[in-house]
């Protein structure tokens, strides 16, 4: 009879985080809910471009270039124990979207909280845009590998790390994770117009 209980015991517990953990990210990560449109997808592409511009020393410069330049604009994680993070922005070349993008990534761990966050993936040579955008599915670190720059007080990139093939940075972090890694993000091209 003991050992009902402390089964039951457990098991609602897992519920329980399971409850809250569904809850908590679907509050926060609304996936199917609202999809965005092009147009508010590149409007919050503005916005976290001009975030960059403020918050990383020498950004325009490296905008420039960049023969192509990926934004994804507050990106969302939440986590109790398992955490998901999803987010929706652009591929910008020569100043303009080309195709539109989400990413996903999952994780299990010692993690519970919310964040959000901006990612930029500058491209900067033409073989890995062209592979990036002839990919069904690019997975940060196993289609290509990504230097990255945490951009923290006064974030910088050096002139070694600026010169890599892909430059990411994770900046304007809000929240209680403030998890700035892309290990297992994935991005996926969007069909919007």
């Amino acid at each position: 009879m003991k050992a009902n209980l402390v089964k039951n015991s457990i098991k609602d517990q897992w519920l329980i985080r399971v409850f809250v953990m569904v809850t908590l990210f679907s509050l926060i990560v609304p996936i199917p809910l609202y999809a965005k449109t092009a147009k508010e997808i590149d409007a919050s592409v503005d916005a976290a471009i001009e975030r960059f511009y403020k918050q990383v020393d020498d950004a325009k410069e490296l905008v420039q270039k960049a023969k192509g330049i990926l934004v994804m604009p507050n990106v969302k994680k939440a986590a109790f124990i398992v955490g998901g993070e999803y987010g929706q922005g652009a591929l910008r070349v020569g100043g303009k979207s080309v195709g539109y993008y989400n990413t996903v990534s999952g994780s299990v761990g010692l993690q519970i909280g919310a964040e959000a966050k901006d990612i930029i993936l500058l491209f900067n040579t033409d073989e890995v845009l062209n592979k990036f955008r002839s990919s069904k599915g690019w997975e940060a670190g196993v289609d290509g590998n990504v230097a990255l720059i945490t951009v923290g007080a006064g974030g910088r990139a050096d002139t070694r790390t600026a010169k890599e093939a892909i430059v990411g940075f994770v900046f304007d972090a809000k929240g209680l994770i403030a998890d700035v890694s892309l290990k297992g993000a994935k991005f996926t091209k969007l069909d919007k117009k």
